[in-house]
């Protein structure tokens, strides 16, 4: 996955800065899309987005895992995913190039309806798979993405939540005896 490199000036960013230790500019408020699909229809959410990109907004948030809630009757793992891909496709990748994209992939999650539609735009696989970190889930997951997304490129990868063999929530270390074969490299 590479860094957007069109995605590092701060042209009509609003309160512009790098994100983290990497090249890219994002606005100062980010767009969060957790409910384009259930609580928001598709043309809500090209309005919000248009709304947000009209007032120096740059960057915005989705999920493999969203919308929610889960429980929804019309819930569909990855249908935000594949709204804020419709924009793209609608916007053109000039100015797509002008957008920080970020995105998620879920930890661990027993027989998870969100691993299932990594399999997209097929129908999602059943028996559903487990959610988890491996090398071949985070591909899995990452190539679904850019798939929903139709883009290039996810310029923010970032883990849901973790597996629990990983350092949980204020933990400062990982236990190498519990790695797995086949997992992601941690480096502390």
């Amino acid at each position: 996955l590479a860094a957007s490199s069109s995605s590092t000036t701060a042209t009509h960013i609003s309160n512009p800065r790098t994100l983290g230790k990497s090249t890219l500019i994002v606005s100062e408020a980010c767009l969060g899309t957790m409910t384009f699909g259930v609580q928001n229809s598709p043309s809500d959410a090209f309005a919000q987005i248009d709304y947000a990109r009209d007032n120096g907004c740059n960057f915005i948030d989705t999920a493999e895992l969203y919308p929610v809630p889960l429980t929804a009757p019309e819930y569909r793992a990855g249908a935000t995913e594949e709204i804020l891909g419709d924009y793209i496709r609608r916007i053109g990748s000039t100015q797509r190039d002008e957008l920080v994209i970020a995105t998620k992939i879920c930890g661990y999650f027993p027989s998870s309806p969100v691993a299932a539609a990594r399999s997209y735009p097929n129908p999602p696989l059943d028996p559903a798979p487990d959610g988890r970190l491996d090398g071949a889930s985070v591909r899995s997951a990452c190539e679904a993405s850019l798939r929903r997304l139709n883009t290039d490129r996810i310029d923010l990868m970032q883990i849901h939540w973790p597996d629990r063999y990983v350092p949980a929530f204020g933990m400062t270390t990982f236990h190498h005896d519990q790695k797995r074969e086949g997992d992601v490299p941690i480096y502390e």
